[in-house]
């Protein structure tokens, strides 16, 4: 009895050329990213070697101050990746939840500054404050969701996208209306907290030690509410079948309520943080971090929560070192280094040119696109890239362009994130 053999596609490339030139131009763009993040990184390096770089000083305080915004893109992030693993959209407005308990804790904390308890007795004005804006914005949370997205719950996937932007609109245009469009400028920080405190021989500012520690703590325990209490096995079903967790006996409503909640809660946490650390809210303040909040949890992966936070860490450090990272193409590249990239795309494009005799159709993009890389390669190695440098003027400006570069090549190499996607079971099919 003969077996059954499996054949593969055969390449069609006359029927198949817009398809392959898709495929060979996301293939080039990988290669891209991937020579010039080592070009930026080992030019850094070999700087820093010949010390013309960055003191050993400057990149503690990047790395400190990339932990310390990191941790604050992670709370806020772990609201957008709550939401979406319950109801499968992205929650807009979560930035503006954000910045309501940024401003909520400025005016407590104003009050405590003039009343003198924010000097004398710091910590029972930090809990105060920290307690304010947890509140505030776990309620602003609790009311968008049963105001704007519980009448939606049956409606096309759009539709409360475009709501939650809508959302977002009202509540920053509500906060100008009542606050007053300027910068709310938080109280001076005690004298603890504007000095450097020594943690492990590292010399770290009172209050990036705070936020990072805070960030910690809050991360921690909602791990422990979300693996351990009852309530978070409730998100937990719900996240992954309504339906099912419904006929189990979960209240479905009230599990939802409590995972607004929560993402509420935590982006409570990083608007009391955002504001200690910057000093200056005003009624935009959640917007551009909401945005980057949301490309930390698309980073980590969508619906994950570990992910959230890691996506959170990285584009922090990416944020305050990748501008720095940029002055490393201005290292010149050694003839030697040139030409064994030249070798490299010599035998890379070989292998891509050996996969397109094999004749797989499934292969055709990337085979192609590593025969015309590698030649691209093999031309620029000889003739361009020996000395070659490269000077990027005003790169510290360009720490959000880089930020949303990396997500892309992340996506591009990893579509699921880095610790990948956690979706309800019909987000999955």
């Amino acid at each position: 009895m003969a077996t059954p053999t499996t054949t593969r596609p055969r390449m069609r490339l006359n029927q198949d050329v817009s398809t392959l030139a898709v495929d060979v131009f996301l293939f080039a763009m990988k290669v891209s990213l991937i020579f010039f993040s080592l070009w930026a990184v080992v030019g850094t390096v070999a700087l820093q070697l010949e010390g013309s770089g960055l003191t050993a000083v400057a990149w503690r305080d990047l790395i400190v101050g990339g932990l310390a915004q990191g941790f604050m893109y992670g709370l806020i992030a772990l609201g957008y990746s709550m939401v979406y693993g319950v109801l499968g959209f992205i929650n807009f407005a979560h930035g503006e939840v954000f910045m309501a308990g940024a401003m909520a804790g400025f005016f407590v904390a104003d009050a405590l500054f003039e009343t003198g308890l924010w000097e004398s007795a710091f910590i029972v004005a930090f809990a105060i404050v920290l307690l304010s804006s947890v509140l505030t914005s776990t309620v602003i949370a609790v009311l968008v969701e049963r105001i704007a997205y519980r009448p939606l719950r049956g409606a096309p996937r759009l539709i409360p996208l475009i709501t939650s932007i809508g959302v977002s609109f009202f509540l920053q245009y509500a906060v100008r209306g009542l606050f007053g469009g300027g910068f709310q400028t938080f109280p001076q920080l005690p004298v603890g907290l504007r000095e450097r405190v020594s943690l492990l021989g590292l010399e770290i500012e009172g209050i990036k030690l705070l936020v990072i520690l805070t960030a910690i703590v809050s991360m921690v325990a909602l791990w422990f509410f979300v693996e351990r209490s009852r309530t978070g096995r409730a998100i937990r079903a719900v996240s992954e079948d309504k339906e099912i967790a419904g006929l189990m006996g979960i209240d479905v409503n009230r599990t939802i309520v409590m995972t607004f909640a929560v993402g509420g809660a935590m982006a409570g946490v990083g608007g009391m943080l955002w504001a200690m650390l910057f000093r200056k809210v005003f009624f935009l303040t959640g917007f551009l971090p909401g945005i980057k909040a949301f490309t930390a949890a698309v980073l980590g992966g969508i619906g994950n929560l570990a992910g959230a936070m890691l996506g959170g860490v990285t584009l922090g450090l990416v944020e305050a070192s990748g501008p720095n990272m940029l002055s490393g193409l201005s290292w010149e590249i050694p003839t030697w280094l040139a030409y064994a990239a030249a070798a490299l795309a010599a035998a890379v494009a070989y292998w891509g040119l050996q996969r397109l005799r094999a004749g797989d159709a499934r292969k055709a993009g990337s085979s192609l696109g590593m025969v015309v890389m590698g030649v691209v390669g093999i031309f620029l190695g000889i003739f361009v890239l020996p000395g070659a440098s490269a000077e990027i003027p005003g790169a510290s400006q360009l720490k959000d362009m880089i930020a949303f570069i990396v997500l892309i090549g992340v996506l591009m190499v990893r579509p699921v994130g880095l610790l990948g996607e956690r979706l309800a079971v019909e987000e999955r099919a």
